[in-house]
């Protein structure tokens, strides 16, 4: 989380747009090694918290958010990418917290779509803030906007699969 303050004012520092690209892509991803190497850690020597369990997935929708701002501000995506992919986290949020309390969290839990929908994200965001050529042969830009397509798509169907599996609890408990 304190990160991304640091990715969002790169872009305010005077230094040519290339050179700040090339830093908020290396933060970005430190960031989220860093983040995945703290999970594994934290679950391989069994230092989990209920914590650490709210805490995480909280700092991995910000980073998330606010690099997808930031792209959307610079235009390299569009205003219904980001909508689609903040929208999702907000909504899946919102029905995991209800989940829990009516006593049905098991039935949200997270899903290899989801899994997969988070690591497609986290290799387009550092691609697009990247936006460049890199080892003179893969054009960041468009393998990050196609990428994040790949996401959006991830992520309407986690969602989808995420509702499929609230439904009958929530059925069961309006009755």
């Amino acid at each position: 989380i304190v990160a991304i303050p640091l990715i969002v004012g790169i872009y305010a520092l005077p230094y040519d747009m290339a050179l700040r690209n090339a830093l908020a892509t290396v933060l970005f991803v430190s960031v989220a090694l860093t983040d995945w190497l703290d999970g594994y850690l934290a679950r391989k020597l069994n230092q989990t918290s209920s914590f650490g369990a709210f805490l995480d997935p909280v700092a991995d929708k910000f980073l998330v958010c606010a690099s997808l701002l930031i792209l959307l501000e610079m235009g390299r995506v569009t205003a219904w990418v980001a909508l689609i992919i903040i929208g999702r986290e907000i909504a899946i949020s919102a029905l995991r917290e209800w989940m829990a309390q009516i006593g049905a969290a098991r039935s949200v839990a997270v899903h290899m779509l989801g899994k997969f929908k988070t690591a497609s994200q986290l290799v387009a965001i550092p691609f697009l803030l990247y936006d460049g050529v890199l080892f003179g042969a893969i054009n960041t830009r468009t393998w990050g906007t196609g990428l994040i397509y790949i996401a959006c798509v991830l992520t309407i169907w986690s969602m989808a699969y995420y509702l499929q599996k609230a439904i009958p609890e929530i059925r069961a408990k309006a009755r």
